[in-house]
């Protein structure tokens, strides 16, 4: 059992942290290890965390750790943190509250801007100098669920827009809470962040959380003939700070 291993055993207890969100509920906050992620042929290092938030978690790490075995991870994903220079404690940091998007991230689709909008973040954490993005597992397709996210495609082949797909299949227009970001945000630093986010929402949920921002920075993704209806709705509908150019 890792819990007789000593030295293994305190490798991973000491990244491991025991935080509580602002109902007093447990999360497990697992962190840092180090990332090698290359960006325009040059490789950076970020630390990279990962949390997890389950009723069933215990103050004692050690109890939890004996089951680890028991339980079923793979089929609940977890979200991420990956910080770049001195996170908590640099004068000015960026931060981005990435939602996950299996199409635009990983599979490079162009019916949205996620892919070029998570690689512009970390290039310009880069050269800030220090910054995190949040990489949030629950947030696939505005919080509907990647499932969903494809019948919200396929109404969209039909004519309607991400806010008339989700209403018409019963869901409200964006169901994404940041309560999880907000509890690692606050444990890992005290200062205030710069916000890279075209959406007045993630601003207005962190601000009303007691996260500090200075300033807000729009982020502006790939714009293209398959996602130019996508970004029109995002600045229309969602109010987002998109600047498009004129379209024929």
């Amino acid at each position: 059992m890792l819990t007789k291993s000593l030295p293994y055993r305190d490798v991973i207890l000491s990244r491991w942290q025991v935080l509580k969100d602002e109902k007093g509920e447990i999360m497990y906050l697992f962190g840092p290890n180090k990332l090698p992620i290359k960006i325009n042929n040059k490789v950076f290092y970020f630390n990279w965390y990962t949390w997890l938030k389950d009723e069933h978690l215990s103050e004692h790490i050690e109890e939890f750790l004996e089951s680890i075995t028991l339980r079923d991870f793979s089929s609940v994903q977890q979200s991420s943190l990956l910080t770049y220079g001195d996170f908590s404690n640099a004068d000015a940091v960026k931060i981005r509250l990435h939602s996950i998007c299996h199409t635009g991230d990983i599979f490079g689709s162009q019916r949205c801007d996620c892919g070029s909008q998570f690689r512009e973040a970390l290039k310009q954490i880069v050269n800030f100098g220090a910054g995190g993005i949040f990489y949030i597992a629950n947030h696939e397709g505005r919080g509907i669920g990647l499932f969903n996210k494809a019948l919200v495609y396929a109404l969209q082949e039909q004519g309607l827009d991400t806010a008339e797909a989700n209403l018409t299949l019963g869901f409200h227009v964006d169901l994404r809470r940041y309560d999880e970001v907000v509890t690692v945000l606050k444990y890992l630093r005290r200062k205030p962040v710069i916000l890279l986010s075209n959406n007045p929402e993630k601003a207005q949920f962190l601000s009303d959380h007691g996260v500090s921002i200075s300033e807000i920075e729009p982020l502006a993704g790939e714009v293209n003939e398959y996602n130019y209806v996508y970004l029109a709705t995002k600045a229309k509908v969602f109010s987002h700070n998109i600047k498009l150019p004129k379209h024929d």
